[in-house]
Parts: structure tokens; sequence; C-alpha cells
């Protein structure tokens, strides 16, 4: 039996209420969307936040037993290096797996999610972990800009506590189009909001739900709920009733209160579905995007054993109001400001990256076999006084470990696009301590002793030479 052992999702900490933007653009934008959307922090892109979600999903799992890495995107940092390559990297997990990146459609999350289960299924794999993320960005003024919002889910697929069963699918594929974007283009392009409601969404979604019904010899009562993104609220609510969905049965969208997230959509309303599913629910997930995808996936008695742990509530619950309309745009690069030499990047050595990635990328330091005291960067040479053994280490992740600040900076002279630039010394509850950059804190916030966590971030973005640099920063324990 294949399916998802467990999940975990991930909201960035900014919304940006409509309100705000139209406030600034409302001469000119026809979409009057209510409610907010999420935004990435200035640190953050769809690599992080996919990061983010396949840490909450692997929370207790062992990663040895990880044997593959699905990354579905449209808004991936390269368009030639494999992100999928750095979140396993990131997560710690082995090189001995299979990698790949989806993309180039919004019906990537579903498509790398079957492929997953197929994989599963056939033997090929044991455990493969799916994360699906988007950050795109819509120009100002444009409907794109009020209906887009940030988010990322991750899905663990296996055969060993499956907490929900994949029990049927279907796919229907179209060359239609309604967006696009080229490989020149910064923001989405495209038709009128018409053509996409009426030959788009209205007829594909239901056309592949419709085909799995009939496939299976389901009816639309046998579901505890359907997930679908779509949009346009009043058509959101219009293609579940068409069916024959009653309200209760139709999954939230989260259109006001995150936004549409790409790829990313269906799966985050997945995850809310099993937040508060039961024992043999049978919860369909539907992808819109260059045609349509259903999946069909059967609750068991797991998920009253890993639910508690795998939940969309603290990032929904923990979001703060980004009330500056040009400080968005500035996150996002669309408005230049002068930075100065203080934020000139250096060249990258990537020979040196490479040969630290796990340092690096993985936050891995040493732990003294002899004393047990952790240390970061990894030593040969223990850092005990009492200890100072040679050449007995073993490798310790610091990534998902969570510690204190014992001190902190807020450093108005450097350089930050969200200054001031904070920065302290983390202590670690386990052992270990280390200076670190601190994000997702508003100045005047921190104190000594607050509890911090580790989270991957943009460390900076090398354009001269198309390098993106990532590291991890400390910030406090969400939720």
């Amino acid at each position: 039996m294949a399916g998802i052992v467990s999940y975990g999702g991930y909201i960035p900490r900014f919304r940006l209420s409509r309100k705000t933007i139209l406030a600034a653009m409302g001469w000119f934008s026809s979409r009057a969307l209510s409610g907010d959307k999420a935004v990435a922090n200035y640190d953050e892109d769809s690599l992080t936040m996919a990061v983010a979600a396949g840490l909450e999903c692997l929370r207790g799992i062992d990663l040895s037993k990880i044997d593959g890495l699905y990354f579905a995107t449209t808004t991936a940092p390269y368009l030639e290096r494999e992100s999928a390559a750095i979140i396993a990297t990131a997560l710690s997990l082995e090189s001995e797996i299979r990698t790949a990146d989806f993309t180039h459609s919004l019906k990537a999350g579903t498509g790398s999610l079957l492929l997953a289960c197929e994989s599963v299924k056939s033997g090929e794999t044991r455990n493969v972990l799916v994360s699906a993320s988007d950050c795109r960005q819509g120009k100002p003024g444009s409907p794109q800009e009020i209906i887009f919002g940030d988010g990322a889910a991750a899905f663990l697929i296996g055969n060993e506590g499956v907490i929900a069963s994949l029990e049927g699918s279907s796919s229907i594929s179209y060359d239609f189009p309604d967006h696009w974007r080229a490989v020149f283009d910064k923001f989405d392009r495209t038709l009128e909001d018409r053509w996409i409601r009426d030959e788009g969404y209205t007829k594909f979604i239901p056309e592949a739900i419709t085909i799995l019904m009939n496939k299976y010899g389901l009816e639309t009562k046998d579901f505890a709920k359907v997930a679908y993104p779509c949009i346009y609220p009043k058509d959101h609510a219009a293609i579940g009733k068409n069916i024959g969905f009653k309200p209760h049965q139709i999954q939230e969208p989260f259109l006001s209160s995150i936004g549409d997230t790409g790829v990313a959509s269906p799966l985050i309303m997945l995850a809310a579905a099993l937040d508060e599913a039961k024992p043999g629910d049978n919860i369909l997930i539907v992808s819109y995007g260059n045609g349509s995808e259903s999946l069909w996936f059967r609750v068991t008695e797991e998920i009253e054993i890993k639910r508690q742990n795998h939940t969309l509530g603290k990032y929904m619950s923990s979001g703060i109001g980004l009330d500056n309309y040009e400080k968005y745009l500035a996150f996002r690069g669309i408005l230049p400001i002068e930075v100065g030499f203080r934020a000139e990047v250096g060249p990258t050595r990537l020979q040196t990256a490479w040969r630290e990635r796990k340092e690096i990328l993985s936050l891995c330091g040493s732990k003294c076999r002899r004393c047990g005291t952790p240390q970061y960067p990894p030593q040969r040479i223990c850092v005990n006084p009492d200890c100072k053994a040679v050449d007995e280490m073993d490798d310790y992740l610091f990534s998902d470990k969570k510690g204190i600040a014992f001190s902190y900076t807020e450093d108005r002279l450097a350089f930050s696009i969200s200054p001031p630039h904070m920065y302290g010394m983390i202590d670690f509850d386990e052992g270990g301590r280390y200076v670190f950059d601190f994000t997702d804190c508003e100045p005047g916030s921190l104190k000594v002793g607050q509890p911090m966590e580790m989270t991957f971030r943009r460390k900076y973005a090398d354009e001269v030479r198309g390098i993106y640099g990532y590291f991890w920063k400390a910030k406090p324990v969400t939720g």
C-alpha cells in the first residue's frame, strides 16, 4: 500500500493586506479581492520554503530510509542547476537518492506526488519526499499581484505507516494558453479572466473529477473532502456545486488568507484536509494547469498517531502584517534601491562551497565520541577543555536543534534590505554555540534567553555571476 506517511506545510510570516496594495495601485488595478496574501521575506524563495516544509514533514523520521526527493515549482532559483539536490543536502539526506525537479506547470505538484506514489508502489523506491513550493510575482497593478501568495507543502510517500493511501487517479493534459512565462520574463503573463474561467477552471477540473469517479465507480457523497484551486472565489464554489458536492465537502482554498500559491496550492489544501480527517475518510485532491489531475486518498487509522505533529495551524496563526507596499516591492527586487558598497558580494568560492557543503547547507557540525560535546563548525580537536580528544568526532546536525539567544546585536551600519541587520550568539539546548544572522523578528523584539530555532534562508544573491548563496539563520520559535 503506497501513500502518505507524513506531511508538513509552511506559510511565510508576512501577510500583505490587499487593501495596502489597492491603496498604492488601486487607481490602476481592476481586481478587488479581499483579505491578505502570504509574502515571503526578503531572504526567502521557493527553495527555502521547500526546505522549511520538508523539515516539518521529516520530524522524527529516519533520514537514512529516504531514497528520493522531488521538488515541484514554477519559480526555481536556477534554470540549470537542480534545486532538488540543494534541498536534499539542506535536509541532510543521503547522496544515494533519486532527485528531480518538476516545473513549468501548475499541476507539477500533483504530478510529482503521483509519480512518487507510483515509484513506491512499484518497489523502485521505499520513501520519497515530495516538496512543492512557489513564489510567483505579479506585475504591480496586475490581477496576479492581488491573487498570488507564497507557500509550500511537503509529503513523505512510503508503504509503511501510511496515513492516507492512494486509491486512484486520473489525468488530463491540454496545451491551454491561460498563464505563461518565458525565460526572459520576470512576471506572469495571462489572457483575459473570462477565457480562463469559462474555458479553463470550469471545464478541466470537473472533467478530471468526473473521469476519476467513473473510472472507480464513485459518487460525490463518497468523499469527505474535495480540494481544488480556482482564483475566482464565486466560481470556486460553483464548480463543486455543479458537480454535486455539498458546501461542507469543499476544502477552503485559502485565497483570502494566503492567496494562490501555484503548484503548492492543492498540496496545502491536502495538508489542511488531513489535519481534520478521520480514519476511513476519502479525500479528493485536484490540480489545475495545462489540464488537471485528480488523486483519491483514503485516510487510515495511522492519522490519529501522526497528525498531532504536522499542522499548518501554527503558520496560519503566526502571521504579521507587512503594511508597507514599497518595502514589499524592495523585497521582490522590483523597486531598485541604493544599497551602497556595503552590500557588494564578492565572488563565491564554489570549490570551497562544494567541499564544505555539509557544514554550509546541512548545518552539520561534530560531536565528540569521548565526552559527547557538540560543536560547530566541525572540529578535529574537541573544544571541551577537560577532553581535547583528537579525531574522535561524529557528524552532528544543528539544523533541527533549538536554542536560546545568548546575545544579539541590531546593526544599523551593516547593509540589510530590511534594516537593522540583526545577528547574535545562539546557545543550542543540547550543546554547541555559534553566531548566526537573525530573521523573522522586528527591531526591539529580541531579548537574551529568547527561544530560537534554525531556518534555511538565502544569504545573498550574486547577480553578476548568477549565484545564490544559502545558509542557516536563527529565528524566534514559531508558535
